[in-house]
Formats: C-alpha cells, structure tokens, sequence
C-alpha cells in the first residue's frame, strides 16, 4: 500500500469515535445520572428526553469532525510518519521511524462488532502512545505496521543472519495461558486495588447521595436511619464474607475479561503476544528492548503452581509509576516451565540467584517505628486529647499490632539483592513475593546515600536506573553496595550489548 498520501480512517470509524466520547461523559457524569433515578418520577421528563438527544447531536458532531480532520501519512524524504487531528486545536505529530519503538493493533468489543481495527504507536521518548488510529482495516493496519516498523525488522533480521544457529519464526504458540491459570491466577491476586475500587465506589455513591438528599432538602437523618436499620440486619461475619466473595469475583472476572486466550508465539527472537475476550491487544516483545522483568507469586499461587510476569520495555518515563505500570506487558498464570522458556527467549539463560546482599536490622527497627508505633501514637493522642469517637476502635488495636509486624517481619525477611556477572535480581515482599531482573548493561544511572547517622554502622541504599524503571535496595552493607556500584560501572562501559 501507499503511504506517501495524507489519509483517513475508515467512515464506519465515526461510530468508534461516537462511543468513545460517550462513554467518557457517562465515566464523568455516573454519580450524577445515579442520583437522578432516585428521583425519575419527579423530574420532567421532556427535559430529560431533550438533553439526551442534545448531548447525542453534540456528540455526533464532534465525532463526525474528528474522523474528518483525522489524516496519516509517511514522509519518505524526512522519513517521517505524520499525522493530523483536532476539531478545535489543530495538532500535527511528526513521528521519526528510526525512534519507533512498537506499533501494537488492537481491538476493543465495539471495533470487533463494526469490524476495524486500532493501531499505537509508541516510542522511548514519552510514557504514552505518541499517535492512535482508532478505525482502520486489518488489512491496512497489518500493512503500516510492517512499514512502520519496517528498519527494526531489517536489523532484526541482520542479527539473526549473524547468529550461528538462527530461529525460524513459528506460527503457532509455543505458549497458551489455559482457562484454568487465569481462574487461579484471578481468583488469588488483586485483593487490595479491588477492595480500593469497592470503597471510592460506595464512598462516592454515598457521597453524591448526601449532596443530592440536603440540595433537595431532604432529612438526611432518613437517609441515614435506613441505612442503619438495614446494616444491623447483617452481622459482620456475613458482611466480611460478602465483600470477600465480590472481592474474588470482581478479581476473576476481570482477569478472565482482560487475559483470556493468551497465546505467546516466536518469530526469530521476539514474542508475540495476543489475548483478550471483549478488547483483543496484539502486542511484540523483543529482548533487546527488554529493562526490567519481574515475577511474582504469593503462598496460594506457589502451590497452585502459576505465576504473574511484567516485562517492562524502554519508557520516556521511568520515574511515573503508575504509567510505568501501566505499559508494562503482563503475562498471567505461567507455570514454572513456561516462566523458564520465557526468561530463556528473553535472556538467553535462566537468570540464577548469586551473592546476595542482606538489609541491615535497623532497616525493620525503622519499618515498625513509621507503621506502628507512629500511627498508635497519633491515635492515643487523639483519644486523649479531643472529642473524636477513638475509645471504641481501641479494640482493633492488638488485631492491628499483630498484622502489621507480621507484614514488616517477612517484608524484611524477604528483602534481598542478589548479584551474578550477568544479572541483577532484587527480591522483595511481604505476600506477593517479586523478583526483578535487570541486566547490567542496560543500567543507565546508579545513585547510592548514606544519611549521617549511618556513617558509624556503614549501611546505606543504592538504586539502579534503567528506560523501563529503578530498582533499589535499602540499608545494606555500604562497603559492598561501592564496590558493586564499580563492577557495575565497568560492566556498562565495557559491554558493547545494546540496551535498546
């Protein structure tokens, strides 16, 4: 196909733009809309009707001028892939080919139903994707991604020239992620965000419920006996169980939505990933590309025998760690052998653990002053000292001691860096216990500190750079950490490996 010309997406693109921008006005508006039901008998409903229908139009349009000031094309004599967008501010994007990093086509449930496809292209110079085709042919998207990607396939393929014994691409996977792994993997993971979703749910209903109630001039004092009333029905075992069993159902859900049919396949040395029920991703991992891998896996899933694995690839980023998590490819439920021919693909070997590097004690004296002892005492002194309602949660108190020592016991325990000539692998957590690979080379800043009153005990911490994130490692021997931080000083000015 040619490139050469200023483009546009597919016509039937209008409606993918239509729902996006729907469905972001109804993320914006939902606390308000759900209120609104509370009252439906008492508002007019021609208004309503009318605003709907006004908010579509608008909508409509929107889209309609999107898809119309929406052109890409390849600039061959700057080589250059450009593209242009706005309806309001006009934007030009100027993409170099030589600093694209991966073009990933996608398909959400409302591409699959109108049959296009999506196209990211991403590079090292930013945390997000520096252009988006929302609505283009497979066919199309197929070829612009082989254009655009077109001088990494040529060095790719050099490369492979070069190697001894070359690996000829395969077409089928040489690694399926069965249903049953994502049901362990679902059903023993996630607890925390799920529960922090669950609470900014309710609180926020709660919340819009209690502004709409007192804006209405409605005894909130109702409100709140009803729901009282209602509460002391249930004792808490059966309300702790309830929020478990929808903890565990929202995790599997979620994991079977977002992971099912994951299937890996090689082509030379590179991965190909695919996976998704409703959103189908289609992304490429190379090795070379590779910063940082971790592994993780708590006691549930260590008898299960699966695992979770995050490759984190180059990132205009690194210090943004919720973007960096979220462009980190993730691949869940791996038993033990497939985690191993990953790690093989992706570094040649099987990273093994070497001389590790222990924290020092006062590393866990430090943990249980900030999360014990300082909140306890906070809490004390709000008891003693104001009218808050404190005396009746001091019962929590032992149940809160306990918990958390245990947590900052294994956290502690399982705190360790382990250092070979051709890998770095921090260990760290208390449940979840991850391990983060990284190879010396690709290591693009080193930083150690020593605060004053550590001089005396010679402990310190230091901390690793690369593109796809830091690791570091806290209050350790300080003599060590130095004379680590020069072998790995000369092992990146020495290697002639590229990190990219």
């Amino acid at each position: 196909m040619n490139f050469n010309q200023p483009q546009r997406q597919s016509l039937i693109g209008v409606l993918v733009m239509f729902t996006d921008s729907f469905q972001k006005i109804i993320r914006g508006l939902w606390p308000i809309l759900l209120v609104w039901l509370f009252k439906f008998n008492e508002v007019n409903k021609v208004y309503v009707v009318l605003g709907i229908v006004g908010i579509i139009a608008v909508i409509g349009v929107f889209a309609y001028l999107q898809y119309r000031n929406f052109t890409f094309h390849i600039d061959e004599e700057n080589e250059e892939f450009i593209i242009n967008k706005g309806v309001l501010n006009k934007t030009k994007i100027a993409i170099q080919l030589n600093k694209i990093q991966q073009v990933n086509i996608n398909q959400s449930f409302i591409q699959k139903i109108i049959g296009v496809h999506a196209l990211d292209v991403d590079t090292a110079g930013s945390a997000k994707k520096e252009a988006v085709i929302k609505a283009v042919s497979e066919e199309l998207a197929q070829a612009l991604k082989a254009r655009l990607l077109k001088g990494e396939q040529t060095a790719a393929k050099t490369v492979q020239e070069s190697e001894e014994t070359p690996v000829l691409p395969e077409k089928e996977p040489f690694i399926s992620i069965s249903f049953l792994s994502l049901v362990k993997i679902g059903l023993t993971s996630n607890y925390v965000r799920s529960l922090a979703l669950l609470i900014a749910f309710f609180g926020t209903v709660y919340e819009n419920i209690q502004n709409f109630t007192k804006s209405n001039e409605i005894e909130g004092d109702q409100i709140n006996n009803y729901i009282d009333e209602s509460l002391a029905m249930y004792s808490a075992t059966i309300f702790i169980v309830m929020l478990l069993g929808l903890l565990l159902v929202i995790n599997l859900g979620r994991t079977i939505i977002k992971y099912f049919d994951f299937k890996m396949a090689k082509q030379g040395r590179s991965l190909l990933l695919s996976y998704g029920l409703l959103n189908t991703k289609n992304t490429i991992i190379r090795p070379e590309k590779v910063q940082l891998v971790t592994t993780s896996r708590n006691f549930l899933q260590k008898k299960m025998n699966v695992l979770n694995i995050k490759i984190r690839q180059a990132s205009g980023n690194a210090d943004a760690h919720d973007e960096k998590d979220k462009s980190a490819i993730e691949i869940p439920g791996c038993n033990e052998r497939e985690r191993d021919e990953i790690l093989t693909l992706l570094f040649r070997e099987i990273p093994q653990k070497g001389v590790a590097l222990l924290p020092n004690y006062r590393r866990l004296i430090v943990a249980v002053v900030l999360y014990i002892v300082l909140p306890l005492t906070v809490l004390f002194f709000l008891d003693r000292y104001t009218i808050l309602p404190i005396q009746e949660y001091l019962i929590f108190v032992p149940l809160y001691i306990t918990f958390t020592g245990i947590l900052l016991y294994f956290s502690f325990r399982n705190s360790r860096l382990f250092v070979t000539e051709n890998f770095i692998i921090s260990q760290q957590g208390a449940w979840d216990i991850e391990h983060q690979i990284i190879e010396p080379h690709k290591i693009q800043a080193i930083s150690t500190s020593q605060l004053f009153w550590h001089k005396s005990v010679n402990i310190g911490s230091v901390t690793l750079y690369t593109a796809g994130g830091n690791v570091s490692f806290h209050l350790g021997n300080y003599t060590h950490i130095k004379e680590l931080v020069n072998l790995w000083l000369y092992q990146v000015e020495a290697s002639d490996k590229n990190w990219m």
